[in-house]
Parts: structure tokens; sequence; C-alpha cells
């Protein structure tokens, strides 16, 4: 188990990840890992569009709700 700051800090930057490492539920975690991974890519083959800005926004949001459950979680 890491500590609950750690885990929150890779949470944001990898989401799903951070939940895993601390004993999470695998299966979701993985899915939200790949979801996040789609959506990047998505967001970087848009570059210079409007979609890009607005997948950004949705990217940040999910990073930092993702974020926010790990450190809910391991409370």
């Amino acid at each position: 188990m890491v500590n609950k700051y750690l885990a929150t800090i890779i949470s944001f930057f990898l989401p799903g990840i951070g939940e895993l490492i601390q004993g999470g539920e695998t299966k979701k975690n993985i899915i939200i890992f790949i979801i996040y991974l789609i959506l990047g890519a998505i967001m970087f083959s848009t570059k210079g569009s409007i979609v890009y800005s607005i997948l950004a926004i949705i990217v940040l949001i999910y990073c930092i709700y993702f974020a926010y459950d790990t450190y809910k979680m391991s409370e």
C-alpha cells in the first residue's frame, strides 16, 4: 500500500493506476485507464481544432475526478 498522497498524484497523471496500486478494483481501474488513453489519443489526433480544446477540458476534469476518487478511497 502506497501513501495516499502519492497515490493521488499518480492517479492525477494516470487515472485508475493510483487507485489500482492502493488495492482498488482491478477491472474497473484498468477500464478507467484505457478510457484515459483513448481520450488522449483522440485529443492529440485533433490538435489545432476546437475539438482539441474541448477534449483537453474533459481530460482535465477526468483526471481531477479520479485523483479525488483515489484520495477518498484511501481514507
